[in-house]
């Protein structure tokens, strides 16, 4: 069984392509103690611009969420939220694909014909 925490991982979005793991790691400990900061990269180790933070305590984790979500860094605007479990993920997906696939009707009303342009 997992051993699953009382605060969640931060997912961090829209990081400059040139910001250092040193530089996020120097910001969120603004909040307090940051247990792991990784860097999401590709199958080439190039940089994606996104990046999980773990902070000490839930204290801190929601600290760090109202704190640093708009924070500039080397000219953007980073996104700060929590992390979604790969369930939660795959059900927001889910239901935004549903939603796209909005129901077209085509047929008309009892006694009317449909129009041709």
């Amino acid at each position: 069984m997992k051993n699953k925490s009382k605060y969640k991982d931060l997912y961090v979005t829209d990081i400059s392509y040139d910001a250092t793991e040193d530089e996020l790691h120097q910001l969120f400990s603004l909040c307090g103690t940051v247990k792991s900061l990784k860097l999401v990269t590709d199958d080439h180790d190039n940089f994606k611009g996104a990046a999980y933070v773990r902070m000490g305590s839930e204290k801190e984790t929601k600290e760090a969420l109202n704190m640093l979500n708009g924070t500039l860094i080397q000219n953007r605007l980073i996104k700060v939220e929590l992390s979604r479990s790969k369930e939660e993920r795959m059900a927001a997906a889910v239901a935004d694909e549903q939603k796209e696939k909005k129901p077209r009707s085509r047929r008309t009303p009892k006694g009317q014909r449909r129009q041709r342009e």
